[in-house]
């Protein structure tokens, strides 16, 4: 899930940093700030563990026994779940209550695919402490320094998953054991689930889930996973995109042709396709295909819920570099709530070769995300229809065969198409968003910011359909983390709120009623 903002975040004590000074007491503020503390170093040992599932699947078990034995030392039970060559760990607080609810907290494992050589770094898997300075550049510290006492909240530790996401693992962590300083008891029942394939690879959570029914049964799932509001202020997120990817060619001659002996005579598909691009969206940059976004519910209502999410967009702009945005909505946050087309990659011929070809295909690849009332199949189906509206004939396989070449002037084949998991939103009035609301209202002395639906997409759907209960997202993490790409990175003070903000969940009971 990547995001990219412009985070401005005042250098301030530590202190000031976990401390409510209205709703939060002081015996629980250090409690926090020492259970914080204490566990840095176990994270740091984390990081060390590589957990690129493509690449080792022995790394990903390593990385399982590890949390298993980790939550264990923190007096949780726990335990692998079978799940082929790549177990998941599951753990809970001992001693539930059925007089209390019960939230699973979801967090995965793995990370994305490292490329070094990308990387300010000389291993990725070895973290490093930084240090921003006035010149805007990072430059290294001792990683002892982020042992001491009080260390700077402005500090990044950068290393791969150092914010996605096995930061927040070890912050729930943490706040188990802030509980047990503290002498205070847990107002809900806690159990953990961890996922090591979130990244990538045949998503296989329906089938854990499945299989573990009776284990994960619970009142509500808490998803610690993605970026904060840029403005670094407790957020709550209430659902995610979903998403889909596939290919579009469009096919000419049977093979690459002299471009000075067939020029003017044989078609070119990347004008073609082209054209078919051009056609799918207006110059603002919306989707022009008949009934794309019908099923997005923009009431009043719901416009003035996105308004109220604080946004600096100039700053955004500056960030991404561009002078003006698309007009899809109307501001930043109504953008995520429109499903999307998105080209993300072209070919045709050799590019750089220097030869004087016309191609015989052009392939442009897709990727598209939606939201609640806009399903994958029939958005898919829509594009399908707009290509043949266009004058194509779309082929059932990879090329055409002759009778289609004889018959059929413009061809074209929609194919690879993979779908990725489905958009999903809880109410914002939902049981669940009250108790993360005044959880961390309770913690920041501050209303928290309501996401209602964020732009990357998340294992949610399974999640939701298997265990038929409500899903929230607590992002705990830095937005500017880099996450997916080199120098990932994690705010040190984001480390710290971050065991404050789940320590005060896990004080706050779940509410009655349907979640």
């Amino acid at each position: 899930m990547s995001r990219h903002f412009r985070l401005r975040i005042l250098s301030i004590p530590l202190a000031l940093l976990v401390a409510s000074p209205v709703l939060a007491a002081p015996a629980d503020d250090r409690a926090i700030t020492e259970a914080a503390g204490k566990s840095l170093r176990e994270f740091v040992e984390f990081l060390h563990i590589p957990n690129v599932r493509e690449k080792s699947a022995a790394d990903m078990r390593r990385n399982a026994d590890w949390l298993v034995a980790a939550f264990k030392r923190h007096g949780l039970r726990s335990e692998l779940m079978a799940d082929g060559d790549i177990p998941w760990v599951f753990a809970e607080v001992p001693g539930a209550s059925k007089a209390k609810k019960t939230v699973l907290f979801y967090a995965h494992m793995d990370g994305q695919a490292v490329f070094a050589k990308d990387w300010d770094q000389p291993d990725p898997f070895v973290p490093i402490l930084k240090e921003k300075g006035a010149d805007g550049k990072y430059a290294a510290l001792s990683l002892d320094r982020l042992f001491e006492a009080s260390p700077n909240p402005e500090w990044r530790v950068f290393a791969r998953s150092s914010a996605d996401d096995k930061a927040p693992i070890m912050m729930l962590m943490a706040a188990v054991d802030a509980l047990k300083t503290a002498g205070k008891q847990p107002a809900i029942n806690i159990k953990v689930i961890i996922d090591p394939r979130e990244e990538g690879g045949p998503p296989t959570i329906k089938d854990v889930i499945a299989r573990n029914l009776d284990r994960l049964k619970a009142d509500a799932v808490a998803m610690l996973d993605g970026p904060m509001h840029p403005s670094n202020k407790p957020t709550i997120v209430f659902g995610n995109r979903g998403g889909s990817v596939f290919d579009l060619t469009v096919f000419a001659s049977r093979y690459e042709l002299h471009s000075g002996h067939y020029g003017n005579y044989a078609p070119n598909p990347v004008f073609g396709l082209g054209h078919l691009l051009a056609s799918m969206k207006d110059a603002d940059g919306r989707v022009q295909i008949p009934g794309f976004y019908d099923g997005v519910d923009m009431t009043p209502a719901f416009k003035q819920v996105l308004a109220a999410v604080p946004e600096d967009e100039a700053a955004l702009r500056e960030r991404l570099g561009i002078a003006q945005s698309e007009k899809v909505g109307d501001n930043y946050q109504e953008t995520l709530n429109y499903p999307t087309l998105n080209v993300t990659a072209l070919k045709a011929g050799e590019p750089g070769s220097g030869r004087s070809i016309i191609p015989a295909f052009a392939t442009a690849s897709f990727d598209m995300r939606t939201v609640p009332g806009t399903p994958q199949p029939r958005q898919l189906g829509l594009i399908r229809e707009w290509v043949k509206q266009q004058g194509y004939h779309l082929i059932d396989g990879e090329t055409p065969t002759e009778q289609e070449r004889r018959t059929y002037p413009r061809l074209a084949a929609i194919t690879g198409s993979s779908r990725g998991g489905e958009a999903l939103m809880t109410p914002l009035d939902a049981p669940v968003g009250l108790w993360a609301q005044a959880a961390l209202r309770k913690a920041f002395n501050a209303e928290p910011i309501r996401i209602p639906i964020m732009g990357g997409g998340v294992p949610s759907g399974p999640l939701a359909d298997g265990l038929r209960i409500p899903i929230l997202l607590i992002p705990l993490v830095n937005s500017d983390n880099n996450q997916h790409a080199a120098n990932e990175n994690l705010r040190v003070g984001n480390y710290f709120s971050g065991v404050k903000s789940l320590y005060h969940l896990l004080r706050e009971p779940l509410p009655p009623g349907r979640n």
